[in-house]
C-alpha cells in the first residue's frame, strides 16, 4: 500500500495542550512541527494534564483530533487498559512505533508486551528514554528500578528496539544501564523552539538590590529543588528566589517547604505554582539568573528557554549544556560541591549594570546562533530512517 508519508505512531503520557509535565511534551511537539511535512504523526496520549483530575475541556476523548501537524487520540483513564492499547496498536496503520519513556507502565510497557505477544505489526520500534536512564535518575527509588531492569533484561522486553538518545551523554547512559540489550542507538538532539527571540527589555539591578533568581521545573527529587535551597543557605548576598513548577511529589515538596521556612533573612523564597508554556519566555526574561541543579536531563528545554531570552544559567553538569563559563553564558557545576554554586551566585550579584546587559546580549546571540547552526531537522529525520545493521555490539547508527 503506497502512502504519501510514513506514519509514526507515537505513545506519550502527556501532550498538548498540557504543559505541566515539562520537557517531554515539548520535545515531541517541537519534533512534530519540524518534521510534520515529511512524516505523518499519530499521537496517543492522556486526555488531561499531569496532576489534573479533569480532562481538557477543549478536546474530545477517543476521537482523532488535528493538533498542529499531528493527529492526536486522547484517552481517559478508564480507557488506558491493555486491551484498548493493544487494539490501537493493531488497528492504526503505522511504519514506526515511537515510545517516549522507559518505565511508563501504560504508554511503553503495555505496548512492548503487546508486541511480544504478537498483538501488533512488525513495524520498527524506537524508544526515547527521555533521561530516565541517567545515573541521577536511576539513583532515585533505585531498588525498584534495578529490579525492573533485571526483569526487563531477562524477559527480553526491550530486545530488538532502536534507541533515541538526545545526546552522546544520554547514549552512554543507555548503554550503561542496559548493556548488550542495546543494539542500535541514534543520537539526535531535541528540536528546540525555533522561534528566534529578540532580547527582552531588561532593567538591570541597581547596587544592593536582591539578585533575582528563578527555578522553573517540576518539583521532584530529580530536579533537585532542595539542593538549590540548601545552596541559598550558604549565600551571603540578598536574593529573591522565585519557584515555578508543578508539585510532582508531595512528600518532597513538604521537605522543600521546611527548608524555605528556615532560610536566612537575606533570602526570600516564593512558590508561584505552574505557568503555561506561553508565559515561560516572558517570565524567565525578568530574572538575573536561572538556577536548576538537576540530577540529569536528556536535553533541558527550560535551560534553552532561559538562554534564548538572555538569562544566565547556573546548572549541574548533568545535562548536554556544558562549557558554559568559557562562553560567558552561565555555569555548569558538579553537584558534589554546593559551595561552588553559592560562589557563582555571589559572583552574579557583583555584576554591574554594564556587565548584566552585555552578558544578556551575548547569551541571546548564542541561543539564536545555536538554532541556526544546528542541523536539528536533518538529525531527527535521520532518526526515523532505517538503521543500517553496521552497529555491531551496541554502536551508534
Amino acid at each position: 500500500m503506497n502512502r504519501k508519508k510514513p506514519i509514526v505512531l507515537v505513545f506519550t503520557r502527556y501532550y498538548l495542550p498540557g504543559y505541566k509535565a515539562g520537557g517531554p511534551p515539548r520535545s515531541i511537539s517541537n519534533m512534530v512541527e519540524a518534521l510534520g511535512n515529511e512524516l505523518d504523526f499519530r499521537i496517543v496520549t492522556s486526555d488531561r494534564d499531569a496532576s489534573d483530575v479533569e480532562a481538557y475541556p477543549e478536546v474530545t476523548e477517543g476521537t482523532w483530533t488535528a493538533v498542529g501537524k499531528a493527529q492526536v487520540l486522547y484517552l481517559a483513564p478508564a480507557r488506558k487498559r491493555f486491551l484498548r492499547i493493544a487494539t490501537i496498536l493493531l488497528t492504526v496503520p503505522h511504519d514506526i512505533l515511537y515510545l517516549n519513556s522507559f518505565f511508563d507502565p501504560v504508554f511503553t510497557q503495555t505496548l512492548l508486551l503487546a508486541r511480544r505477544l504478537g498483538l501488533g505489526s512488525d513495524a520498527r520500534c524506537i524508544i526515547a528514554p527521555r533521561g530516565e536512564l541517567a545515573e541521577g535518575a536511576l539513583a532515585l527509588k533505585s531498588a525498584k528500578k534495578k529490579a525492573f531492569l533485571f526483569v526487563a533484561r531477562a524477559t527480553g522486553l526491550y530486545r530488538n528496539l532502536e534507541w533515541h538518545a538526545s545526546s552522546r551523554h544520554e547514549a552512554a547512559d543507555i548503554r550503561r544501564a542496559l548493556g548488550k540489550v542495546v543494539r542500535h542507538i541514534k543520537v539526535a538532539s531535541d528540536v528546540p523552539d525555533m522561534t528566534t527571540r529578540s532580547l527582552r527589555s531588561f532593567v538591570p539591578r541597581t547596587p544592593g538590590e536582591p539578585l533575582r533568581i528563578v527555578f522553573l521545573s517540576r518539583i521532584s527529587p530529580m530536579k533537585n529543588l532542595d539542593f538549590a535551597l540548601e545552596v541559598l543557605w550558604r549565600v551571603r548576598v540578598p536574593v529573591r528566589f522565585d519557584i515555578y513548577g508543578m508539585v510532582d511529589d508531595d512528600a518532597y515538596w513538604r521537605r522543600c517547604q521546611e527548608i524555605m521556612a528556615t532560610l536566612p533573612s537575606n533570602v526570600e523564597a516564593v512558590w508561584h505554582g505552574c505557568i503555561p508554556h506561553s508565559e515561560v519566555a516572558e517570565t524567565l526574561a525578568r530574572y538575573d539568573l536561572f538556577l536548576l541543579p538537576t540530577r540529569g536531563e536528556s536535553y533541558g528545554h527550560a535551560i534553552f528557554e532561559a538562554l534564548s531570552v538572555g538569562t544566565p544559567v547556573l546548572i549541574a553538569d548533568t545535562t548536554p549544556w556544558r562549557g558554559l563559563e568559557e562562553k560567558r553564558i552561565g555555569w555548569d557545576l558538579p553537584l558534589s560541591n554546593p559551595g561552588d554554586f553559592a560562589d557563582r551566585i555571589e559572583k552574579a550579584f557583583a555584576f554591574d549594570a554594564d556587565e548584566q546587559v552585555q552578558r544578556r546580549r551575548l547569551i541571546n546571540a548564542f541561543a539564536n546562533d545555536y538554532r541556526q547552526r544546528q542541523t536539528f531537522v536533518a538529525q531527527n529525520l535521520s532518526l526515523f530512517a532505517p538503521c543500517e545493521q553496521h552497529s555491531v555490539g551496541g554502536g551508534e547508527c
